[in-house]
């Protein structure tokens, strides 16, 4: 049994969660740079606050996660959930926002360490493998990671 592959991955999801990496960026120091006064605010209307893009991109790890579990998973781009308003994550709190976000890293990894790469061939209802599923996931973070720094610098600029 190899475990390359996921070990791999698992490094991947916890250097862009909130370990150094290549890109000096991560989630933690990213939000961890935000007062939480500034969480829910968008500094242009165009743009998400933080806590709206917190919210995306864990809707799609805990999509993920009941995927690789072969739950039932319906989320699309058109559902409510995708994009939370600002109203409705001021009442989760930001506090159980991001406790949810970074406990979706540590279910995701449990998953994946239970497992050795021949999990990554396995498909959900016959369509895409579980390392598409995965890689696609990352890139997911990845690009949101970036629109969070865009979203801090403009919240950083206004008086």
């Amino acid at each position: 049994m190899s475990y390359i592959m996921i070990q791999n991955i698992i490094l991947q999801l916890q250097d862009l969660q909130g370990q150094e990496n290549w890109l000096d960026e991560n989630f933690e120091k990213k939000i961890g740079s935000v007062a939480e006064d500034k969480v829910f605010k968008r500094p242009l209307p165009e743009l998400h606050s933080v806590a709206e893009l917190i919210s995306h991109v864990l809707i799609w790890r805990l999509e993920t996660i009941r995927k690789l579990k072969n739950l039932d998973a319906k989320l699309t781009i058109n559902s409510p959930e995708n994009w939370r308003t600002n109203d409705e994550l001021m009442k989760v709190g930001w506090q159980n926002l991001k406790n949810d976000f970074f406990q979706s890293l540590y279910t995701l990894t449990e998953i994946l360490e239970e497992n050795d790469d021949t999990f990554l061939d396995q498909r959900y209802r016959n369509n895409e493998s579980f390392k598409y599923l995965i890689e696609g996931l990352i890139h997911h973070d990845l690009y949101h990671l970036g629109q969070l720094g865009i979203t801090i610098k403009f919240l950083r600029l206004e008086k």
